[in-house]
């Protein structure tokens, strides 16, 4: 019965997204292939001094994003660190400065980590003139990296890949402001707080009195979700009935990280012109979410333990008003798409359940991954299996046209070394520095053993993947995990974005390659399967010795 109605979950969520994919998809490529400028966007141009009809090479455009990205760093650093002098600052002091480091670098990197609960944190100034404001900007920062990417596959002999200014602009203006404005205000409809109330002093059941925040949720929740974010405005995240408060704002927040990465597929086939190539990314994608969707529900749903069937399935941690299944998809869509907003604590799933959510992040977060980074991050997945087959079958690899060579193979290796190099190092670190461990162990770590352990790899998996969920166990706000994590998503989000503006660059200046009958296909059943082949041995060989000490571990003990 369970599996049914999981099935019937999944396929809820397959048909809204199968309406939405044309119209979405088709959207964004027009978005991105305009050559007019809408009127407040040529203002915007003005004031920052960009010529918008001007492209970039794939220096240039590194160099906007880096340096956008180090601004933004700075400046929500500082906004944190004078809050108790903004306005709305409810009275919440200034952020300590290793805390202010993690979340400022947490928010730019749109992984949303959080070291702190932002209730009794962050003040509304901070909150929706900081962070909100990020959920928005970097996001458009990894849709504009992924699309010059694709320009970079479509283009012949050019030296510039687009203007980073002007993707940027038109992501945030044209893209996620309009679905943010639009589904925020159904949010409101359905529950979701939106207000500058404040602390309200209520009288509970059994007499006592408690102190509950509000404040602007609905505004951010939204760009939360569509922008693959995830930092909540309560502590509790979208399992705050404030933030998430019943089934139908469970349902459109699934769709709101969903729908960007999953349309930009579309938006692929566009540009390379060719329509069904985005069909095989998109097949791959949802293969690797139905696998660990139907993992964690049935590992959550089936125990040896007598009460725990007797339920129905291990509901520890989870809402009641979402159960097993729409928890476990929300999570799988969270942890798949680089999200990191939770309906359900991820650190009371069975140990089989939560290795699937370290384990979707260990993929590289591509199934379908966040706005972005998903679809660049396939992307350099595709190239390394064209290039496994092109030396099982003697032939040169090719992609769409262009030749993978050994420039554009090193690229993709160096990708998909920085994220488990990240993660194995930061874990190895935080075990072996003895101020580190004394950290770790003395104030960090809820549970010892495999699950301790456990709690700290999927730390750094989350932050190294840019995701930003956490096993709930761990306590982050300490110097050496903050200043760790914080440097975790710096790398893991900044390094790929390097190399993959470069790839970009090496790609454009490529003429197309003639298609012979020796050319493989790449938008067939059988690419996908290699694809989804290659994606899982990658993770499989890298994490595997982690994962047995961790949840493979405590999972065959119990």
């Amino acid at each position: 019965m369970v599996y049914l109605f999981a099935v019937l979950a999944f396929a809820l969520i397959a048909i809204i997204l199968a309406v939405i994919y044309k119209p979405l998809g088709d959207y964004m490529y027009e978005v991105f292939n305009s050559d007019k400028d809408l009127f407040f966007e040529r203002w915007i141009y003005k004031i920052i001094g960009v010529a918008s009809n001007k492209e970039q090479n794939w220096k240039a455009y590194l160099r906007g994003v880096l340096g956008f990205s180090l601004m933004s760093v700075l400046f929500l650093y500082l906004l944190q660190r004078v809050q108790q002098w903004l306005p709305f600052s409810l009275g919440f002091p200034n952020v300590e400065g290793p805390l202010a480091f993690n979340t400022a670098a947490s928010f730019v990197t749109n992984t949303n980590w959080q070291s702190y609960s932002p209730d009794v944190t962050l003040g509304y100034t901070v909150q929706f003139a900081g962070l909100a404001v990020q959920n928005f900007v970097s996001a458009a920062v990894g849709i504009s990296v992924a699309i010059a990417l694709v320009r970079g596959f479509a283009r012949r002999k050019s030296d510039t890949i687009g203007n980073f200014w002007v993707d940027l602009t038109r992501c945030t203006m044209r893209i996620l402001m309009p679905i943010a404005i639009v589904m925020g205000i159904i949010l409101m409809a359905l529950g979701v707080a939106q207000n500058f109330a404040g602390f309200v002093d209520v009288q509970t059941i059994a007499g006592g009195s408690q102190s509950i925040m509000q404040g602007p949720v609905a505004s951010q929740e939204v760009i939360k979700e569509l922008g693959t974010n995830g930092g909540g405005f309560f502590n509790a995240n979208s399992s705050h009935p404030y933030e998430n408060p019943n089934m139908w704002t469970n349902l459109i927040e699934i769709l709101l990280m969903l729908c960007i990465p999953v349309a930009l597929t579309r938006t692929f086939g566009r540009m390379v012109g060719n329509i069904r190539q985005g069909y095989a990314l998109l097949g791959a994608m949802v293969t690797l979410f139905g696998i660990s969707f139907l993992a964690v529900v049935t590992a959550e749903s089936f125990s040896n333990d007598p009460i725990t069937s007797l339920t129905g399935g291990s509901m520890e941690g989870k809402e009641d008003r979402f159960g097993i299944v729409w928890s476990g998809l929300f999570g799988t869509t969270s942890t798949s798409t680089s999200t990191g907003a939770v309906d359900s604590m991820h650190d009371s799933y069975t140990a089989l359940g939560g290795m699937m959510y370290m384990f979707n992040m260990m993929l590289g977060e591509v199934s379908p991954g966040g706005v972005g980074a998903g679809l660049y991050g396939i992307l350099v997945m595709a190239v390394v299996a064209v290039f496994i087959a092109g030396l099982m079958v003697g032939r040169t690899p090719e992609y769409l046209g262009k030749k993978i060579g050994p420039r554009e193979m090193k690229m993709a290796s160096l990708y998909f070394l920085v994220m488990p190099i990240t993660v194995v190092v930061g874990v190895a670190l935080s075990f072996a520095l003895p101020f580190a461990r004394q950290s770790v162990f003395d104030t960090s770590l809820a549970n010892d053993g495999n699950h301790g352990f456990s709690e700290v790899v999927y730390a750094f998996t989350s932050a190294a993947n840019n995701n930003g969920s956490a096993f709930a166990g761990l306590t982050a706000d300490t110097p050496w995990l903050d200043t760790a994590l914080g440097m975790a998503v710096l790398l893991g989000r900044f390094l790929p974005i390097m190399l993959v503006i470069a790839l970009a660059g090496s790609l454009a200046k490529q003429d197309v390659v003639p298609e012979t009958s020796g050319t493989m296909k790449t938008d067939n059943s059988l690419f996908v399967f290699l694809l989804v082949f290659v994606i899982f041995i990658i993770s499989a060989l890298t994490f595997f010795p982690t994962l047995a000490l961790g949840p493979l571990a405590e999972g065959l003990v119990a």
